[in-house]
């Protein structure tokens, strides 16, 4: 008998917002082919004796009721008898997050795993960007203050946000050296990203969705009058958009590295067709709203993909 259960490692779904998140959207679509969804938290994730075993439970989304989803049954589960498992939390990238995907390495040759937990550890977001710096404006990671002084001092308008951050968390725009809050900074985030500002950011930036190593759509985010945050949690409206003939060349150079890898699903954003650094690779959000703007539903794709090259990643 086929397996049908698909197992989420996320963020508790009273957390999680209907009208926006990828993972709830993910979901309701493979729950129209009868899976069962199993939801569990990180921390709820563990080793006992030889097998991975996840305390959570059995879920089901429903997007027409005001409470829009129910927990049918709470289960320890063994993740061995999952078909899939997405591994959806939000970063921090931190050693909760780490030590999860060192567990799941376990199993990984038993059950697919969306991404592939090695890859997404090793995988720095930001980091990794370094391999296309070239695509990118101007760009240091550091923790040397001198270093950072020397940047804003020559590009006058930068941007620092931290490595290991998500959401557009903690981003600060500089255009005077101010010691005391840089310092502060680094002391809680250790190694920090300084790029030069782009300030056709209040156009929007634009977020490409790669599935298998494919273009699959875009989106364009404009940020609220008087930010500079694209991002949705930060007020940014979401548009239609059609990428240029650069950033689908760029793109593709990305999304074919990254399926060498086996990142099966990502997001990278672009600013005036310049990289902006942040290639999306733990928990990439984004298809709802496509779907709600363009009534393209990159959920379909995403199963399509997976269910038709399961056989071929083992």
């Amino acid at each position: 008998m086929t397996n049908k259960i698909i197992a989420i490692q996320g963020n508790h779904p009273s957390n999680l917002n209907p009208l926006t998140d990828t993972s709830i959207f993910l979901a309701n679509e493979i729950q129209k082919k009868n899976y069962k969804i199993f939801y569990y938290e990180p921390r709820y994730l563990s080793i006992l004796d030889t097998e991975v075993i996840a305390d959570g439970y059995f879920i089901k989304f429903n997007y027409k009721k005001k409470k829009f989803f129910k927990i049918l049954k709470k289960k320890s589960l063994n993740l061995k008898k999952c078909k899939f498992i997405l591994i959806r939390q939000d970063p921090p990238f931190n050693l909760e997050y780490i030590s999860s995907t060192y567990i799941l390495d376990k199993i990984k040759d038993n059950v697919r795993i969306i991404n592939d937990p090695t890859s997404i550890r090793n995988i720095s977001e930001k980091l990794f960007s370094t391999r296309y710096q070239k695509f990118m404006p101007s760009t240091i990671f550091s923790q040397n203050i001198n270093e950072i002084k020397k940047f804003l001092r020559k590009y006058k308008k930068i941007i620092i946000k931290p490595i290991h951050s998500f959401s557009g968390n903690d981003i600060h725009l500089l255009t005077k050296f101010d010691s005391k809050l840089i310092n502060k900074f680094i002391k809680k985030h250790n190694y920090i990203m300084c790029q030069k500002y782009l300030s056709k950011i209040y156009k929007g930036d634009k977020r490409v969705f790669i599935i298998n190593g494919k273009i699959c759509g875009a989106i364009s985010r404009i940020p609220k009058k008087g930010s500079f945050l694209s991002n949705m949690s930060k007020g940014a409206k979401a548009v239609n958009v059609k990428l240029s003939n650069k950033e689908i060349k760029i793109s593709k150079l990305i999304a074919k590295q990254l399926k060498k890898k086996k990142i099966f699903f990502a997001g990278i954003d672009f600013i005036d067709q310049k990289l902006n650094g942040d290639i999306n690779v733990t928990s990439p959000t984004g298809l709802k709203t496509l779907f709600d703007i363009s009534k393209i539903n990159l959920a379909i794709t995403f199963w399509e993909e997976l269910l038709s090259n399961v056989s071929t990643t083992k």
